[in-house]
């Protein structure tokens, strides 16, 4: 079956890739553009059979071409994504599932576009209605469900330990007896692992100590 698909995807190189691999399987990309708002303005005109999209989009490189994704959703219900991202992000994934009725929906971390076979595979199952899950996301999200913290190091639990006693990074670091370089390198790296992406609308610290205060 021939799809007309919508394209977002802000590295040049992977997008001219991806229209070239999605031809070859007898796709037509009716638009392949580079950032959130685009993707939003292309999709609302040709009304595709399905989107493809990066997760992290300009202008901000966070979550806009999700965001975008999920409002396009809302607006067509049912219309299939097929989200793309670089990393396992636990809430990117809770998102899109979440949408409407969590069909016709796929997340994809970009290492799966090497295996073509798969790939043009998920294609076809997320615009004919199937949910597609990546299966290292689905590992990932099992082990977190045992215990958010377990893939932090023994030095990263201390930190937020700390940070869990309202310490600001001064304190970590006359505390730990390290840099304050280190403690914010520490920092990122939890917020990294408990699947914390920069938003505008939450405070990462706050809710990186929730959940060491749950487990």
């Amino acid at each position: 079956m021939s799809l007309r698909i919508v394209l977002a995807e802000d590295g040049v190189l992977l997008r001219e890739g991806l229209v070239g691999l999605l031809a070859r399987f007898g796709h037509r990309v009716v638009a392949a553009v580079g950032d959130a708002g685009a993707l939003r303005t292309a999709a609302e005109e040709h009304e595709p059979d399905l989107v493809v999209t990066d997760v992290r989009m300009p202008p901000g490189q966070t979550d806009e071409g999700l965001r975008a994704a999920v409002a396009l959703r809302e607006r067509r219900p049912g219309l299939p994504v097929l989200v793309l991202s670089q990393y396992v992000q636990r809430s990117y994934a809770a998102e899109l599932l979440d949408s409407g009725d969590g069909s016709g929906v796929g997340y994809l971390l970009k290492d799966r576009i090497g295996q073509i076979e798969e790939f043009t595979a998920a294609v076809a199952e997320v615009a004919g209605g199937g949910t597609v899950v990546d299966p290292e996301v689905v590992r990932q999200l099992l082990r977190r469900r045992r215990d958010p913290l377990e893939r932090l190091t023994p030095r990263e639990r201390e930190v937020l330990a700390l940070m869990a006693e309202g310490r600001s990074n001064a304190s970590i670091c006359r505390a730990l007896v390290v840099s304050e370089a280190a403690v914010g390198k520490h920092i990122g790296n939890i917020l990294m692992k408990l699947d914390l992406p920069p938003a505008e609308e939450t405070h990462r610290r706050v809710l990186a100590v929730l959940e060491f205060l749950r487990a």
